[in-house]
């Protein structure tokens, strides 16, 4: 991770455990100028309100407001800001309802290095990207926002209407499941959405891009991974 891409950004780390908290900033601080760290979710929405971090690192369990309910906050004040979780909790029951709240990265403690890293590295790129008209989706495969066209290899990609409102979209929110009800309003805006037509969509959307870059997970929606 390269620090001239980090060290302009704002990155609020919200965590009860005095240690974790002391050694997660040590570890920030490599890549980041502007950390503000917080012990519980409600000094962490009082940061995030004063400073508007670009990205949020979150313990769940926490004392007076946990972190999933400070996330719900989060989102109803701004939806493009870029949060991951640290828990130890593994229940599916905790990570459906964190997916749903348009996350990153949802890490189980003890969390390595490489991964908390690699989550970081997530949220730079997806930033930095959100500022380019060009967004590389893989290797040599780029998708111009601003003409709306995709290029495999040099060559232009045709998409039909409903693949390229459905690739904005998955590109806006990229590494992280865009859910149905997001898909339709966006997709089909006022029509209704069929689970055949969807799959049709994806099936034929996939089918001119690289192989295992867009993922779903049942009940919940689509993600795509670049």
């Amino acid at each position: 991770m390269e620090t001239s891409a980090t060290k302009n950004l704002r990155i609020l780390y919200v965590e009860d455990d005095d240690v974790a908290r002391e050694n997660g900033i040590e570890y920030l601080e490599n890549y980041f100028d502007y950390i503000y760290a917080a012990s519980d979710a409600f000094e962490g929405l009082k940061l995030y309100r004063e400073h508007h971090p670009e990205i949020i690192i979150t313990d769940i369990q926490m004392p007076k407001l946990n972190g999933l309910e400070f996330i719900k906050q989060i989102r109803k004040e701004n939806k493009e800001t870029h949060i991951i979780v640290i828990t130890a909790f593994s229940d599916t029951s905790y990570l459906l309802q964190a997916i749903e709240l348009q996350l990153i990265k949802y890490l189980i403690k003890p969390v390595q290095e490489s991964a908390f890293k690699e989550a970081l590295q997530l949220c730079v790129d997806s930033i930095r990207n959100k500022d380019s008209n060009v967004i590389e989706i893989a290797e040599n495969v780029f998708f111009d926002r601003y003409n709306q066209t995709l290029f495999d290899q040099g060559e232009m990609v045709a998409l039909r209407t409903k693949e390229l409102l459905l690739l904005n979209l998955l590109l806006k929110y990229k590494n992280r499941y865009v859910t149905y009800s997001e898909i339709e309003n966006h997709v089909w805006h006022e029509s209704v959405m069929s689970p055949d037509a969807l799959k049709t969509l994806i099936k034929n959307l996939k089918a001119k891009l690289p192989a295992n870059l867009i993922s779903n997970l049942s009940g919940t929606g689509y993600k795509i991974e670049c």
